[in-house]
């Protein structure tokens, strides 16, 4: 299985960014997904999870009403809309399979890199 993530950048605070992870190697349609971020000494956490059935989604309180996952299934895609930008949320992000287990996953794409500073 390979992840491919895209889309970060330096940006403000308050502003917006769209992260894009194109996957490969399972049966997305049918995968349940997460967007996961790791700051700088910081473990690895879940912001963002979306299930086979699109509209059921979730999200921890630290980025609720922020940030919005959706999927392209057509496109074996998975993004994260993230709006109100702060700088706590300065991290690596990356997508994966969800799981509660997620720190024991060997797999990871590379991340794309999110900084929000002015």
């Amino acid at each position: 299985v390979q992840f491919v993530e895209s889309g970060g950048a330096l940006v403000q605070p308050g502003g917006s960014l769209r992260l894009s992870c194109v996957v490969s190697g399972l049966d997305f349609s049918s995968s349940y997904l997460s967007w996961y971020r790791q700051a700088p000494g910081k473990r690895r956490e879940m912001v963002a999870s979306i299930f086979r059935n699109p509209a059921i989604t979730n999200y921890p309180d630290s980025v609720k009403d922020r940030f919005e996952i959706t999927r392209d299934n057509a496109k074996n895609t998975v993004y994260l809309q993230m709006s109100r930008l702060k700088p706590e949320d300065t991290a690596v992000y990356y997508c994966n399979q969800y799981s509660v287990n997620f720190n024991r996953f060997s797999n990871w794409g590379q991340g794309t890199r999110v900084t929000v500073s002015s």
